[in-house]
């Protein structure tokens, strides 16, 4: 298997502050990788890295071949490859739901507006949410705007998708739907890396899981010896686990 992220010996800092330290792991295609762990472990840090949103300085990261701390990499056309999905849905709020789903296409694919907006509305309907097109993001719920943002991101074809604890700003009800997107692509085999309190996601269809402690890897084994062993585990992530499954 080929691998779609390649992260090896990652380290980052803010100021003085280490949040990364030699963080390596590798995601091939196909692959749903749940990335946990306690708050402030550098979960989101990491994944952020993957494109770039986040720069850091030691270490290399690839993905699908390319560099992406390479000076010479065209970073923007990277990111129309790495769909990211938001704990905030990151939604123009003075945009239409359409043109909210039209406009990188436009200005970093250079699709027609025609173009754009069939291939917008097909992934709006993909998260079940055509009759809200011409609809304003304030007009909808927290759950629908966060499926937006993921068909927004599907617009632009991407290889891999990331999600940045995606359900955490939602209400418990709203989640659902939300994650039933996330389990629909993970199905259709679209390479995912997601941090994620959701246990419950991870363990339905996660491939891997990825426990994170002060910026460090702490665990990467596949989700059955996660959760299926967890006196496996290093006593960090024993100790998470037996705070989550508890419940």
């Amino acid at each position: 298997m080929s691998a779609m992220i390649e992260i090896k010996n990652v380290s980052k800092w803010y100021g003085s502050f280490q949040v990364l330290t030699d963080c390596t792991t590798s995601v091939s295609k196909g692959d749903v990788v749940v990335v946990c762990g306690p708050s402030g472990s550098g979960k989101s840090t990491l994944i952020k890295t993957v494109n770039a949103l986040e720069p850091f300085q030691k270490g290399d990261i690839t993905v699908n071949g390319v560099s992406v701390g390479d000076a010479k990499t065209d970073l923007p056309k990277l990111r129309s490859k790495v769909g990211m999905v938001f704990q905030h849905f990151e939604l123009f709020p003075h945009l239409s739901v359409t043109e909210n789903l039209t406009l990188a296409q436009i200005k970093v694919l250079g699709r027609s507006t025609d173009e754009a907006k069939t291939r917008g509305l097909k992934m709006l309907d993909r998260v079940g949410l055509n009759a809200h097109k011409d609809k304003f993001p304030g007009q909808l719920s927290g759950g629908q705007q966060q499926r937006v943002a993921i068909a927004r991101a599907l617009s632009m074809d991407p290889n891999v998708m990331l999600f940045d604890e995606p359900t955490s700003a939602l209400d418990p009800e709203m989640v659902g739907e939300v994650l039933d997107v996330m389990v629909q692509l993970a199905h259709e085999g679209m390479t995912m890396m997601c941090v994620t309190h959701e246990m419950g996601f991870a363990k339905k269809v996660s491939h891997r899981v990825i426990f994170m402690d002060q910026g460090k890897i702490i665990e990467d084994c596949k989700k059955e010896d996660f959760f299926g062993d967890p006196e496996a585990r290093s006593p960090r992530a024993k100790d998470f686990l037996s705070k989550i499954l508890a419940h």
